[in-house]
């Protein structure tokens, strides 16, 4: 297996089946729908034009030159380059993300691997280089001998991702479906990860991107975004991608986001959502922002006081809210007033038949509905809470606010 630079091969020449010089590499080019990982064509500039050289026709490959198996004038013309992604025009000096390192990075150069097969030779991508060493390479070619350049470069140390963790960006829509080049890699990380990443993108690249992801994804991510940016992002894309985005989010998060945007997009957005998740977020934009029940979330677990430990359980396994919002079990009697509270943690030291009222502490601590962000906050550091259930003025339980929301509420005021 033999390592090239796009670098170094763009310009070498190349001969025909005859040993003939037939032209030089103007480009090469990758089929994403047939094959995302190896070189399906390299353009070739002769006299007569640009003509594609099929990779499964070149004989040879190295620093120096291309030699095919093919006379040159079996090459088809190139018509359009539309389906394939060109490395250099698409890919040199343009933003990638790298999955493995959680970043966005700018490539410098990609590294082509070679090896025998059949009398021919397969190239594929083996890692985009993202270090001095691709820059200098590029920089210095034309102005200096090869060999020199070489010896240089070698000594640079490697800065490189692997294919495999790269995502490309496209922001055409339709060139993006046609070339099938999708956000898998990035939808697996962490939320928070690709927030960062999404911050990181200039404008037009991230809304591509966020517009890219899957709702419950694109859902999570935003949680994470700084408000100014949420808005951008969300008067991007139409409303009805935009209800379904808001559909998956916390409904104190989704709140708070529609109350950012302009009314009459929040407007728009409201109305495409389900009904049921629409109440659910109208009621949180009716309060203050600033007070209790403006920061906190209506997807909690209650149970009545006569329930089990076995009840709870049950509950749990059908809950499809936050995790984060679980770590306490509420008991609510038949008018709704807070009658307790079970950690998840007492529960799992009790048998099945255990009375959740038997668990909870004789005292619940709780706020009311119209309490200020500065007191939520010092309730969570005195008790040492994870959640803190809200109540309306007849103690009827409305809500909970969670440590994240905690969390959130003090990073914006940093």
């Amino acid at each position: 297996m033999q390592d090239i630079a796009l670098s170094t091969i763009l310009g070498a020449p190349v001969y025909d089946g005859s040993g003939a010089l037939a032209g030089h590499v103007r480009e090469v080019a990758l089929a994403p729908h047939d094959d995302a990982g190896h070189i399906s064509d390299l353009i070739v500039k002769t006299n007569e034009g640009d003509r594609l050289l099929p990779a499964k026709s070149v004989a040879a490959l190295d620093r120096r030159s291309v030699r095919a198996k093919s006379a040159a004038a079996e090459w088809p013309p190139l018509v359009s380059s539309q389906g394939f992604l060109l490395l250099e025009r698409d890919l040199l000096d343009q933003q990638i993300i790298d999955v493995k390192g959680r970043k966005v990075v700018r490539v410098n150069d990609v590294d082509l691997r070679s090896e025998p097969a059949n009398g021919s030779v397969k190239i594929k991508v083996g890692q985009v280089d993202i270090g001095l060493r691709g820059a200098i390479r590029r920089l210095l070619k034309g102005l200096a001998p090869r060999p020199a350049i070489e010896a240089l470069a070698d000594r640079i140390p490697e800065r490189a991702i692997p294919w495999e963790a790269v995502n490309l960006i496209e922001t055409d829509p339709a060139r993006r479906v046609h070339l099938k080049l999708e956000y898998e890699r990035l939808a697996k990380l962490h939320p928070a990860d690709i927030a960062d990443i999404l911050e990181d993108l200039a404008p037009a690249e991230r809304e591509a991107v966020f517009e890219s992801l899957d709702e419950e994804v694109a859902a999570e991510a935003l949680e994470e975004i700084d408000p100014k940016l949420q808005v951008e992002l969300m008067s991007s894309i139409d409303s009805d991608k935009a209800a379904d985005i808001v559909e998956e989010m916390n409904p104190d998060a989704a709140a708070d986001l529609l109350g950012d945007l302009p009314v009459e997009t929040s407007e728009e957005i409201l109305e495409e959502m389900e009904p049921e998740e629409r109440k659910e977020v109208a009621d949180l934009l009716a309060f203050e922002e600033n007070t209790a029940a403006g920061r906190m979330t209506t997807e909690y677990l209650s149970l009545p006081p006569d329930a089990t430990v076995g009840d709870a359980i049950d509950r749990l396994r059908q809950f499809e809210g936050p995790p984060e919002s679980i770590s306490m079990i509420f008991l609510v009697d038949k008018q709704g007033t807070l009658a307790g509270a079970v950690p998840l943690v007492a529960m799992v030291l009790a048998s099945a038949d255990t009375k959740l009222s038997s668990l909870s502490p004789a005292e619940v601590i709780s706020c009311d509905a119209g309490c200020n962000e500065k007191h939520v906050a010092e309730m969570f550091d005195k008790y040492n809470l994870q959640m803190l259930p809200v109540v309306d003025e007849q103690k009827h339980l409305t809500g909970v606010i969670t440590a994240d929301d905690v969390i959130s509420l003090l990073r914006s005021k940093i």
